[in-house]
Order: C-alpha cells, then sequence, then structure tokens
C-alpha cells in the first residue's frame, strides 16, 4: 500500500483527536455542558457604572425668618406717619409667625385718622418671591415702580368713598431676595370728609416700605 504523504498522513491521526477535544470542551464547558460545570464557572464581573452625581443642593435662603414687625419702624417715623399713636404698635397674630408677621399702628387726633400696616412675608426661595410679587402687582393698577427700593418695589394709592368719607390708601409692595413686605398707609378728616393728598398718603407709604426692608437685616437666622 501506497504512504501517504506526511502532512495528508499527519492530519489523519490528529483529526480524532481535534474531534473529541471539540467535543470535549462542548460537554464540559460549551453549550451543551451540564448545568454543574457551568456553575462551577467563575462568573464574569458586570461592568462597573459610574455612581451618579450627587444632587444638587438647594441654594440657602437669604433670610430664613421675619423680623419684629412692630420694631421695623423708627419711632420717629410713627410719630410723624400716624400722629398720637402708640410708637411699640401692635403685632397682629399669625399663623405661622416665623414666615408671617404684621404689625399696625393706629390713631386719632383731632379729627385726622391715621393706619399703618407692615407686613412681612418669608417664601422659600428668590423665585417664590418674585412670583408671588408680580402676581400681587397684576392685581393692582394704577401705580408705578419704586426704585432704589429692594429688588423691586411697586406703590399704588387709591381713593375710596363711604357714606360722604373719603379714605386715601397707599400700598407698596416690596421684594428683597427670598422676603416680601408689605406696606398699607391710609387716611381720614373727619370733620372736612375728605382724605390726605395722593402725594402725603404715597410718600408716606414709600418712607416706612424703606425702613422695613432695610429691618431685614435684623431678622434671626
Amino acid at each position: 500500500m501506497r504512504s501517504f504523504p506526511l502532512p495528508i498522513a499527519l492530519t489523519a491521526r490528529l483529526s480524532p483527536v481535534v474531534v473529541l477535544a471539540a467535543a470535549g470542551w462542548a460537554l464540559s464547558s460549551g453549550p451543551l455542558a451540564a448545568p454543574e460545570a457551568a456553575a462551577n464557572k467563575p462568573a464574569e464581573k458586570p461592568e462597573t457604572q459610574s455612581a451618579p452625581a450627587p444632587s444638587q443642593t438647594q441654594a440657602a435662603k437669604t433670610y430664613a425668618a421675619a423680623p419684629a414687625p412692630c420694631g421695623s419702624v423708627t419711632e420717629k417715623s410713627v410719630k410723624s406717619l400716624v400722629p398720637g399713636a402708640k410708637t411699640a404698635g401692635k403685632e397682629i397674630p399669625s399663623t405661622d409667625a416665623k414666615l408671617r408677621r404684621t404689625c399696625s399702628w393706629n390713631a386719632l387726633k383731632g379729627y385726622e385718622y391715621r393706619w399703618l400696616d407692615v407686613s412681612y412675608e418669608v417664601l422659600e426661595s428668590d423665585e417664590a418671591a418674585e412670583r408671588s410679587y408680580q402676581g400681587r402687582v397684576e392685581e393692582r393698577s394704577g401705580g408705578g415702580e419704586v426704585p432704589g427700593l429692594g429688588d423691586a418695589a411697586y406703590s399704588v394709592v387709591n381713593l375710596t368713598t363711604e357714606d360722604k368719607q373719603q379714605t386715601r390708601e397707599g400700598v407698596v409692595l416690596a421684594r428683597a431676595s427670598n422676603a416680601l413686605v408689605i406696606v398699607t398707609y391710609n387716611g381720614s378728616d373727619f370733620e372736612s370728609k375728605k382724605a390726605p393728598a395722593t402725594d402725603e398718603i404715597n410718600k408716606g407709604a414709600i418712607k416706612a416700605a424703606k425702613e422695613a426692608v432695610a429691618a431685614l437685616g435684623n431678622a434671626p437666622e
């Protein structure tokens, strides 16, 4: 019998070995492996994922609480704006005295009556205070901006008449960071039935508002 050339003969001898080796791999490690064998394979390490970035912490509020409202206007200003009133004022009860506080002064001197209210509202952020401020301004008409007072301020004066008695009232809304300051100042003359001049009421309300905004620096932290 003629012998095969070496490469062919070697291939013929090695083929069964290759086949058996391949069969052994399929039974031990490949898709035909028994569950026990597959279980003994070291588990592949999952791809590591980068940890999520920490959430941004909320910016600290400029004002955490409202200041004492009855100390927001100086005694000199109270005497000027509300003649005859007790300079200590009277704080109005609040459902949340930390965030909302109001002080009131009123007096009748002769036939002249004056009333002054100063209110504070502290919100959770500058954005919330801005939204509240804009909403309140939109509810009013006929007024104008007050430059140099807080971050934004608006003043409006209105005249009302009831039983022939006039009353003129001025309201100043001011925003400073996350706090709102609302000042209401009005007056009547019960002898003449007339109301004080618009300029008097407007300037008085703005004067009180400037002092009240400055008093925000005295708020507890």
